[in-house]
């Protein structure tokens, strides 16, 4: 018997020791917003908090989150500034790695704030002083401009 916290409730499994968390998730408790995509712990889509940090669900085996908290989007109950930001930018396509995308990015955002936003300052800086062409794409025009253009 495996114990440990999803979404902040104590529950607990009988799954084998080395099923992966995320069919323990989805087929036991019910929870389908974290996703299977490739299954080798690359793509992403299964990302899950494991202590509030990012890990791919689709690898993790169930007995190596003992006694840990483990978050899925379902966890984030709809009230993350993301989730927000995701459907004002218009970000989802298909929308089946989306909760994998939130994930990695609220972690992020919850251990290094500021970064982000300064690499997308230094990123957009140089661009805008660049001799070369870069592609800027501006969501209100919905269509690339060209910067720096000789």
């Amino acid at each position: 018997m495996i114990e440990f916290s999803l979404n902040g409730k104590k529950i607990r499994t009988d799954a084998e020791a080395d099923t992966p968390l995320l069919w323990v998730i989805r087929d036991e408790f019910g929870l389908k917003g974290t996703k299977f995509g490739c299954g080798i712990a690359m793509c992403g889509a299964c990302t899950v908090h494991l202590n509030g940090s990012p890990v791919r669900s689709c690898s993790l085996p169930i007995n190596a989150i003992a006694n840990t908290d483990i978050r899925t989007i379902e966890g984030l109950e709809n009230q993350h500034p993301l989730q927000k930001a995701w459907v004002d930018h218009q970000v989802p396509q298909c929308g089946y790695c989306q909760s994998g995308q939130i994930m990695q990015a609220a972690a992020l955002l919850a251990t290094n704030a500021m970064t982000y936003v300064r690499i997308k300052e230094a990123i957009k800086d140089v661009a805008m002083q660049s001799n070369s062409v870069v592609q800027i794409y501006t969501p209100k025009t919905a269509t690339p401009s060209t910067q720096g253009v000789s």
